[in-house]
Order: structure tokens, then sequence, then C-alpha cells
């Protein structure tokens, strides 16, 4: 049964027009170093910051989907806008530099130094030809004016300009995951392990795909969300996305809220700001296994798959996978905290 509904997902997927950025069969390998560091149930990882696109990471998977309308409905430019370190931002300037596209950035400041220094992600999307402007805020509704005003601004002037995460077609980004998510289920398989949980840090899109496709296939594993920002009714609009996306697959699915384990525990001080436990845990990792997290969102999500491992929450028994969605680039955007994580 499991392998007819894997097909199913799959052909489903298949159906869709998508663009090739990346390489989205990423590996899933087993941590045996941090696992024993930590003395609880055998831990994994999927390896999505393998993508390649522009340093990787989980949104060149959705922009594989997202941009191919793009290029069906002609578009000569993207507007878009987030944080400055944005790992999305990042991506998007990769893939817009693969297709040829023209590139707005509208960043906002998360910190002050976002004002003028330029590091990290915002060194790199500069690098591949965005146009970037940062605000002198961290005013999130002020931003998507800015962003609305200037798709406006540029229609006018003749080009064809596309706005990616927008209601028709945020349940792409949902199916890219459901994609990975029946990736980990093969993979498992061949590797003889029955994973029992899966962390990843999510915020919306992401988590929502994770769970589709796990449900989609017939796989009971367990789907924790580390929330980097703020849940916010989180369960509530991934149930909408997912079910979105399934209507779009002609899959026979129904998502609800109680289906969604989102956990804002873990942000610390706001958004965009490292914790002492996630770069505790970005250490752990780099020195038992080689493998890096950012110092925002994946170390975070580490942070609360250590914490619930040492505090007993996931038996020994029961292996997990942790998710990687990439992000590296950031640890250049936060070098002080990074020196402060070295002792």
């Amino acid at each position: 049964m499991g392998s007819a509904l894997e097909s199913k997902l799959e052909m489903a997927i298949a159906n869709l027009n998508r663009v090739h950025l990346g390489e989205v069969n990423t590996p899933l390998e087993h941590l045996p170093r941090f696992s024993a560091a930590l003395g609880g149930p055998q831990v994994y990882i999927k390896r999505d910051d393998l993508t390649g696109l522009a340093f990787g990471g989980n949104k060149t998977r959705m922009l594989e989907y997202s941009l191919a309308v793009a290029v069906e409905r002609g578009a000569d430019t993207i507007v878009f806008g987030a944080a400055v370190q944005s790992n999305y931002c990042r991506q998007l300037a990769g893939a817009c530099a693969k297709l040829g596209i023209t590139l707005y950035l509208i960043l906002r400041s998360e910190r002050e130094i976002d004002k003028t220094a330029i590091t990290g992600n915002n060194l790199i999307q500069r690098l591949l030809g965005a146009h970037v402007t940062v605000l002198s805020d961290n005013d999130r509704e002020r931003q998507q004016e800015a962003i609305a005003a200037k798709a406006e601004e540029l229609r006018a002037a003749g080009h064809n300009v596309y706005v990616p995460r927008q209601a028709d077609t945020i349940d792409l980004d949902v199916i890219a995951y459901a994609q990975s998510a029946l990736e980990v289920v093969r993979q498992s398989r061949e590797q003889g392990v029955e994973l029992q949980h899966m962390y990843v840090s999510a915020a919306d899109t992401t988590q929502a795909g994770l769970v589709l496709g796990l449900k989609a296939v017939g796989n009971p594993m367990q789907v924790k969300g580390i929330n980097p920002s703020s849940k916010n009714g989180n369960e509530e609009r991934m149930a909408e996305m997912a079910n979105q996306a399934a209507e779009r697959l002609d899959l026979d699915v129904t998502l609800t809220a109680a289906d969604f384990d989102n956990d804002d525990s873990f942000i610390g001080e706001r958004y965009g700001i490292p914790t002492p436990e996630g770069l505790e845990a970005l250490r752990l990792l780099a020195r038992t296994e080689g493998v890096l997290t950012d110092p925002v969102y994946t170390s975070k999500a580490l942070s609360g798959l250590v914490a619930h491992i040492r505090g007993g929450a996931l038996p020994a028994q029961e292996p997990v996978v942790f998710v990687h969605t990439g992000g590296t680039p950031a640890i250049f955007g936060y070098t002080d905290e990074m020196v402060a994580a070295l002792a």
C-alpha cells in the first residue's frame, strides 16, 4: 500500500511544471557521534543544505515550482522582500541569475548592523545581481507596501512583474516539501531505519509540505516544527496551505490544525537574534559531525531537538531525523556571535 501511495504522490508532483535550479534529491545521513554525545535516539539528518543553488537550502526546492509559474507568465522582473539576512532572498537571487530574470529586493533590517553591513546573505544576493534596497526600520507592513509600490512602478514602466508567495501559488512551496518528505521515506527504507520523529525549522510552507507528504503516503512519522519567528495561528494556516496543495495534486487528503505541531518556545529574544542554546547546538553538531547550521534558523531548531533528547522527550529506541534547511551563509552575517560561540 505504501509503495502505491508513494507512486501516486510522485506522479502527481511530476505532472507539475518545474524549472531545474539545484540538486533536490539530497542525502539522508546518520549522525553517530552527535547521537552518542546526546545519549538518546539515533539521529539522522536530511541534507537540504546541499541543494546547491547559491549555497543551497530549502528555498531551492520551492523556487523550482514557483518560478516555473513566473517563466510561464513571461515574467522579466521579480520583486520580493524579507529580512536583510534572508535565505529565501539569497536563493531567489541565484535562481533569477540562472533564469535571466531581473530581481528587486526590498529588505527590512532586524538589527542595527543590518542597515550598513553587507555581509552573509546580503553580500551574496548583491553578487548575484539583485537590486537591493534596505529599509530604515523593521516595519513589515510598510515593507509589503513598498514591495507592492515597486511592482506597480515597474509594471507601469512596461515590465512583466512576478511577486512570489502569493495566495494562488503559495501551495507550490508546500508541494516542494511534500517531495522532500517522500525522499526521506524512501531513503530511510533503503537504509533499514524506521524514523519515528522529524524536526525542522519551519514557520509555514516547509512543515505544511512535510506533513502533507507523510500523510499522503501513509507514513506515521511525527513532525515537530521549531518556529524561528512566531506562531500566530500557524497551525491553521499550514493546514489551509496543505489542503490547497492537496487539491492541486488531486490527493484524497485533508488536514486540520490538529495535524501540526509547531513550537515557538526556542525563538529566544526574537526573530533574527541568536540564542545561547542555538549556538551551543550549532557548535555541538559542527564539532561532532563537521556539519554547519546557521545561527538564527536551523540552530534554534537543532537546540529544540537537543533539549528534547536531553529532557527524555524522545525515547532512545525511536530514531529521529533533523531536516537541515540550509542558511549557513548567515554565519558570516553574525560574526561577533560566531566568535563568542567558539568558547
